[in-house]
């Protein structure tokens, strides 16, 4: 990692684990294997940014340490990068057991539970699905029909106009967001 940190990804470390290392990343990783329109790459870190603002219109009441694991959610992409959920599948190991330690290994790090509830993963799942129909129909070349089939329908109350980032600017953003979640005021 640019911090100096060697992260095992087989065994990873809390200790090894920069945020700084995780929102350059992030700021980096294309979502949509960068076929979106734009000068810059609507990346993970600009996503998660995304998600973590519709958790808060989701569930209001929900604390800092949740809408930082909202704000985490895909973390683990800033090693291992964005790939379809197909894909995953196809590639014939236990991905997501894989992703799941590396994702507890991030949230230790950071004083959240290895995982989240049920409750709140679920939260953050339909937050997620919301986020992508956006980035479907404004930025993928998706028709509204097609998105609504493989995102589902967005509730009425949640609008979003996404306007790809440039990397430095999403990295700071990025940084920003999870220093206001991780500070105790």
């Amino acid at each position: 990692m640019l911090s100096g940190r060697r992260l095992d990804l087989l065994d990873p470390s809390p200790l090894d684990i920069e945020i700084e290392d995780i929102a350059h990343g992030l700021a980096r990783v294309a979502r949509w294997n960068g076929q979106t329109v734009g000068d810059h790459a609507f990346s993970v870190a600009q996503h998660s940014l995304q998600v973590e603002e519709i958790c808060r219109k989701l569930a209001p009441d929900w604390d800092k340490r949740k809408r930082l694991m909202a704000l985490l959610h895909d973390a683990p992409e800033y090693v291992i990068g964005d790939m379809i959920s197909p894909f995953k599948a196809a590639l014939g190991l236990d991905y997501k057991a894989f992703e799941a330690k590396l994702e507890a290994a991030i949230h230790l790090r950071f004083g959240l539970p290895a995982h989240a509830s049920p409750a709140v993963k679920g939260v953050i799942k339909s937050a997620d699905l919301i986020c992508a129909y956006f980035e479907a129909v404004q930025l993928a070349g998706f028709t509204e029909a097609e998105a609504k089939r493989f995102f589902g329908n967005p509730p009425r109350a949640i609008r979003h106009r996404l306007r790809p980032m440039a990397t430095s600017e999403v990295e700071e953003a990025f940084l920003k967001r999870f220093r206001s979640l991780i500070d105790p005021a």
